[in-house]
């Protein structure tokens, strides 16, 4: 191993033993682009000296050649540079020459791609036509996945290894003669049970996959290839792409990475996990092309797209980082162990109750103003709490605190009226410090700053108040150390929207530090966001910003600050965000594909049918798959599965086991509401009686 990719640690906390610290970026202190070597798909070159390129997926039938013709032109209209279709057959094979030729003569050069499936001889058909081949390692020469747990000898897993060596090679050797590209394409849902007996359902496993065929390709000296390690949890999507970047490192390689969450769904909710899982990653640095896959028309992906490729760009060519060099010896790169702050604990004699004021799963706090408090029901109804008699009470997704900028005036008893009636249930009034002195609201939480700690402005309070302390992360080590004297519900860690700031690089310095120091501040993520900004930008922001740390584990919850953006807009991205993070769950989580030319339904259709009538179910998972291309592990985190399973006909699954094939369509949807009852997940959805 080479000496500047493994550094020391110790195995454990004061342990004498050490043991190597991976490298998976260039620096965890600031967005330094990690140097490839570059991958030519046809025309479009890609790799760390270029562009981060941007592609989709085709949903028409392949065999529909003027069909998919039309939607390839619509798709490099909208700007994307590479688009993918799905190749499962022959027929299909023949069909993209003429896919091909068609858009030559229309003047149309984007390289294609073809998607392929168990069907190594389609690939060779297509490898003719098209500039690169997408394989699956888990399927293309494996048998689908049964998960079933076999016993391998040394020999027995050699003589699979010689097995997928003889099966690549041709289209290696192909791909070599036509100078195609491939892209060894590791999916989280469809390894095999040969690399689940040996590694598991798991980050390691994807890895190990992709690396039998990329030994392959080095092998036959084949380098122009590139990785890509999707899941539909943004979490295990990140700790895969690092763990194969740092192999790479030991190895000496620097292939490219196409970065993608796969399943994302559709609206916010596919943009803020896409955001989460590719922004995490293009703030350190990896990624060279990208994907954002939505349950909506391929062209709808490109915008969202450009702009998290944008984000990457802009983030590596500014090179914003912590103010400071800084050892990180607690965060987990490559698995989840969350960093839990200390909740708010009662003290004697209080007569509020502060322990509501934080939630044990991430909390949600929102910014208000004044003007909202003038409508009290409109006001609760807002901050998603139920009402009983005008009364606010709180609910699963009811926000856990706010902060008020500026007080309502002391006369103002309307305003202090709907304000004491959230304290009363235990809703968190955070409020400057400045605010707090000059117009008190009993039991509000003062905001102050570590200047105002160091001044003893927060000791003219009364005795027993509660504050909480605004940081920024960049201060000098000397102002952090203040952090000691404090007794603390919360930090807010603020990020200002200039883009001068890396929140994420300040944040890790800021956690290591109280990690090192036994603080056990819970921190919340603040983000102020600029007016005029696009809902795009706004989720794109808030999940490859905060939810970039929270994938590690890094934090306690979110405030995103928009003063022009819609109230209830927020709000639901907070909780999205949270839920994306895989932290707290307000709501059923659906596991949604994008649909290709497999798709056996309409898949925009039949997912809003779905989500109308189960959106209702926090804790439940749904996986809607137009088809079991990518197995039934593509459901890996879903509690019930809506596959296509042939024309008109749909599987329900439990799981990754199937239990009902063959049901017609227009009865579907009812079945599966009825197998989430037998399994006793349902529930009746409210009715809002105020």
């Amino acid at each position: 191993m080479a000496q500047d990719v493994v550094e020391m640690e110790p195995a454990s906390q004061n342990s004498p033993l050490l043991v190597p610290r991976q490298k998976y970026c260039e620096s965890v202190h600031k967005t330094i682009r990690r140097q490839t070597s570059t991958v030519m798909v046809g025309n479009v070159a890609v790799g760390s000296e270029h562009p981060i390129r941007v592609q989709t997926m085709t949903t028409t039938d392949t065999k529909d050649v003027l069909g998919t013709v039309d939607q390839v032109m619509k798709i490099a209209d909208r700007g994307a540079d590479i688009v993918r279709i799905t190749v499962q057959g022959k027929k299909e094979a023949d069909c993209c020459y003429e896919i091909k030729n068609t858009l030559v003569k229309k003047g149309y050069s984007i390289p294609l791609v073809a998607d392929i499936h168990f069907a190594p001889s389609v690939a060779l058909r297509v490898a003719e036509c098209f500039d690169k081949i997408r394989i699956n390692p888990g399927n293309f020469a494996d048998r689908r996945a049964q998960f079933e747990t076999l016993e391998y000898t040394e020999d027995d897993y050699q003589k699979e290894l010689e097995h997928i060596e003889a099966v690549f090679t041709p289209l290696v050797e192909k791909c070599k003669k036509y100078g195609r590209a491939i892209r060894i394409g590791t999916n989280h849902g469809s390894l095999s049970d040969r690399t689940m007996s040996y590694y598991g359902d798991s980050p390691r496993g994807m890895v190990e996959s992709a690396f039998e065929f990329a030994r392959i390709c080095r092998k036959l000296d084949f380098h122009n290839f590139l990785f890509s390690m999707k899941a539909s949890n943004p979490v295990v999507m990140v700790q895969a792409y690092r763990l194969l970047v740092a192999e790479m490192y030991v190895n000496g390689w620097n292939y490219p990475l196409h970065l993608g969450v796969t399943e994302a769904g559709e609206g916010e909710d596919g943009r803020m996990k896409s955001a989460i899982g590719i922004g995490a990653l293009l703030q350190d640095g990896l990624g060279d092309t990208i994907r954002v896959s939505l349950t909506e028309p391929p062209e709808e992906e490109i915008d969202p797209c450009t702009r998290l490729a944008n984000l990457g760009m802009r983030a590596s060519s500014l090179q914003l980082g912590a103010p400071e060099q800084f050892e990180e010896k607690h965060r987990r790169y490559f698995d989840f162990q969350r960093r839990s702050g200390q909740l708010p604990l009662q003290k004697e004699g209080e007569s509020v109750d502060y322990r509501g004021v934080l939630h044990r799963d991430g909390s949600v706090l929102m910014s208000v103003s004044l003007d909202q408090l003038k409508n009290a029901e409109q006001f609760y109804r807002s901050l998603a709490t139920k009402l009983i008699i005008g009364m606010p009470y709180k609910d699963v997704a009811t926000v856990d605190s706010i902060l008020l900028k500026e007080l309502p005036a002391l006369d103002d008893k309307p305003s202090r009226l709907t304000l004491k009636r959230l304290v009363d249930i235990s809703m968190g009034i955070l409020t400057p410090l400045s605010q707090q002195l000059e117009r008190p609201l009993p039991h509000a939480i003062a905001l102050v700053t570590l200047e105002e700690v160091a001044s003893g402005a927060h000791n003219q309070l009364p005795q027993g108040s509660r504050i909480a302390v605004i940081v920024h992360g960049n201060e000098p080590s000397e102002l952090l150390e203040l952090l000691k004297t404090v007794d603390a519900v919360m930090l807010l860690l603020n990020s200002p929207h200039e883009e001068t700031v890396s929140h994420v690089h300040n944040a890790r310095r800021l956690l290591e530090y109280l990690q090192s120091n036994s603080l056990s501040f819970p921190v919340i993520h603040n983000l102020e966001f600029k007016q005029g900004l696009r809902r795009d930008d706004f989720v794109i922001k808030a999940g490859s910003e905060a939810g970039a740390l929270l994938v590690d584990g890094l934090g306690d919850g979110i405030l995103l600050d928009a003063a022009d953006q819609d109230f209830d807009f927020v709000r639901s991205t907070s909780f999205g965000l949270l839920q994306g993070c895989r932290m707290r769950n307000t709501k059923t989580e659906y596991v949604s594909c994008p649909s290709c030319g497999r798709t056996l339904f309409d898949l925009q259709d039949v997912s809003a049918e779905i989500r109308e009538k189960t959106s209702h179910l926090p804790g439940v998972s749904i996986a809607i798959m137009g088809c079991i291309v990518n197995g039934p592990g593509e459901m890996a985190d879903a509690d019930f599965g809506y596959v296509g399973g042939a024309p008109g006909k749909i599987d329900l699954y439990v799981g990754k086991q199937v239990v009902k094939r063959g049901i017609a369509k227009d009865q579907a949807t009812d079945a599966l509401i009825q197998l989430i009852k037998d399994h006793g997940r349902w529930v009746d959805p409210e009715v809002d009686n105020n």
